[in-house]
């Protein structure tokens, strides 16, 4: 593979070397982002001084992802690899070999997976840990800024750009953070019932319970978990239940009708919403928060 690699006079391999300086053909480093939230992050952090590929396109499941024959050889030619390990099983796959591979649940302390993982079998998180950490952007900052020492060590010709843009991304999540904290401090209710637990970071952030009617979206939830979540709905005073934009809503307006709750969409940001980016959806997400749980401005 290395001396295929040599062949394409115009690339050096992380993977022949372990040098992760890898380039394109327009002399950038060419970075590969997982899914959305890291794309956003990297581009963010990159600007104009690298190339970003995204291995899942917009509107589809990040744990859909198959990688195919030329997304493979992406993967062997990048300089770096942006990936949360346990979202994309063969991506997990893919890397794990590899040392131009940086996995952001590395930079940050994660969470545990749903208290009632146990009772969904296939679920595609294959770690130990809850991967959704970037609707944290406490912790999304943190790896703003992890990501730019790994591409200034990568390409040391553009270190300081890398640095600097790294803080400039982390200052506005830091701000993000804030408003979010700000505006989830005085609220009636602090119990949010969704689709699948992907808001376990959001909750641990900001105070809020999550009750989560499947642990991902990929499984159907049994009738004794979805009688056990009307349960605690009904006993939590829950006036909302949140469906996301990617997953059938079926199963949450069913629970919905059956505890006299409206539904909102809330926004995992496992796909690019649209007109939006990172910032804009998650200040929307606040805002469906704020009304659903009673939150005084």
């Amino acid at each position: 593979m290395c001396a295929a690699a040599g062949a394409l006079a115009l690339f050096t391999t992380a993977a022949c070397g372990g040098t992760g300086t890898a380039e394109t053909a327009g002399g950038k480093p060419d970075m590969v982002a997982a899914f959305y939230p890291l794309q956003w992050l990297t581009e963010q952090v990159g600007g104009a001084d690298v190339k970003v590929t995204v291995l899942t396109a917009p509107g589809v499941e990040p744990h859909d992802l198959e990688l195919g024959a030329q997304q493979m050889a992406g993967l062997e030619d990048a300089t770096l690899t942006v990936y949360i390990k346990g979202v994309q099983p063969a991506l997990d796959d893919a890397v794990a070999e590899r040392d131009n591979a940086f996995d952001a649940a590395t930079a940050v302390k994660t969470l545990p997976v749903g208290e009632h993982a146990g009772e969904e079998a296939g679920h595609e998180h294959e770690v130990a840990y809850d991967p959704h950490l970037w609707l944290d952007p406490s912790r999304l900052a943190t790896v703003a800024t992890e990501l730019g020492e790994r591409l200034a060590v990568a390409d040391p010709a553009h270190a300081q750009a890398y640095q600097d843009r790294a803080a400039t991304a982390a200052a506005s999540l830091t701000s993000l953070d804030q408003e979010l904290a700000k505006g989830l401090t005085s609220c009636s209710s602090k119990t949010m019932v969704t689709s699948h637990e992907a808001f376990g970071y959001l909750a641990d952030r900001y105070h809020l319970k999550q009750i989560g009617i499947t642990l991902d979206p990929e499984s159907e939830p049994s009738p004794a978990r979805i009688a056990e979540v009307a349960k605690l709905a009904n006993t939590e005073k829950v006036t909302t239940i949140f469906t996301e934009s990617l997953v059938s809503p079926k199963v949450a307006e069913v629970l919905a009708q059956e505890v006299h709750a409206k539904t909102a969409v809330l926004d995992p940001l496992e796909s690019k919403p649209a007109g939006q980016d990172y910032l804009s959806a998650m200040r929307q997400n606040l805002r469906t928060l704020q009304t659903a749980l009673g939150c005084s401005s």
